[in-house]
């Protein structure tokens, strides 16, 4: 990571505050959006002059008790602040391990034991790394369900499938932000981030907003072709054994027009299972 990630985060973090954000009394032509750099180092307890050298990129050694005091400033959530840690190179806990890219067998025979519950399991930079049948069918209007922001950005099908489309993609960048955060060094992620800028300018109008997020468990609603809408609650999972990967498990509200549409779409999984079985079979000659 550079100063000039750090730079660029604050001046995107301070550009959304306003004055009464942060109990300051606006006075004056205000010439810039969000506060100002005076107004800044003046709640984060720093000068004017050290805070212009670190947006500026001319200081890149921040202590954790300058960084605590911006977080402040800047009204940083916690994932936010960790991110500003990290982004300034000052440990926040102990070294990020690279996610596995690959699932262990016992967690692939789990998924596939819930034939009613849509399952996957994910990395940090939203990539999917296995898939249940039901999880299968419900991403199945997509040409191939590889990767979470890959899906929301690039394949047209994203548009109709995630129902607030806008909500999923802010959440598609936070999530890369924070994967950046953690390892910002992966080519995969660079090389990620530099597909989906090239390929989708909602993604490049997103990107330098430097919105910050892991995954969260509000409930999504997912359009789906076959069987119509669903909204579903999902929880998320640490994998302790695989550092970076995710286990992602959706539910519907009992008796909900969308547990009914969940079981339908359990019906047209078991049919696939049952017509891919019969192309299998050998047949007596």
């Amino acid at each position: 990571m550079t100063s000039g990630d750090l730079a660029a985060f604050l001046v995107a973090r301070r550009a959304r505050l306003r004055p009464a954000d942060v109990g300051l009394v606006s006075s004056g032509v205000r010439r810039v959006e969000g506060l100002r750099r005076e107004e800044v180092a003046l709640l984060a307890g720093v000068s004017v002059d050290y805070y212009t050298r670190l947006e500026q990129g001319r200081e890149r050694h921040p202590s954790a008790a300058v960084l605590r005091g911006l977080s402040q400033a800047l009204r940083l959530d916690r994932e936010a602040c960790d991110h500003l840690f990290r982004l300034a190179g000052v440990p926040t806990g102990g070294p990020v391990a690279p996610a596995p890219a690959t699932v262990d067998p016992h967690l692939r025979v789990l998924l596939d034991s819930w034939p009613d519950t849509p399952a996957m399991v994910i990395d940090r930079v939203l990539d999917v790394l296995a898939l249940n049948s039901l999880a299968e069918q419900l991403y199945a209007d997509f040409a191939t369900a590889d990767n979470i922001a890959r899906m929301t950005f690039l394949d047209p099908a994203g548009r109709t499938f995630f129902a607030d489309w806008s909500r999923a993609a802010d959440a598609c960048v936070a999530n890369l932000r924070h994967a950046l955060g953690c390892d910002q060094h992966d080519p995969g992620l660079h090389a990620l981030v530099g597909e989906l800028t090239r390929g989708s300018a909602e993604f490049r109008s997103r990107w330098p907003r430097n919105d910050v997020r892991g995954k969260t468990q509000e409930a999504k609603t997912f359009d789906h072709r076959g069987v119509g809408l669903l909204t579903l609650t999902h929880h998320t999972f640490e994998v302790r054994a695989a550092p970076g990967q995710q286990l992602v498990v959706y539910g519907a509200e009992p008796g909900s027009t969308s547990a009914g549409a969940l079981r339908l779409l359990g019906a047209l999984a078991a049919t696939g299972r049952r017509e891919s079985l019969d192309v299998q079979r050998p047949h007596p000659g």
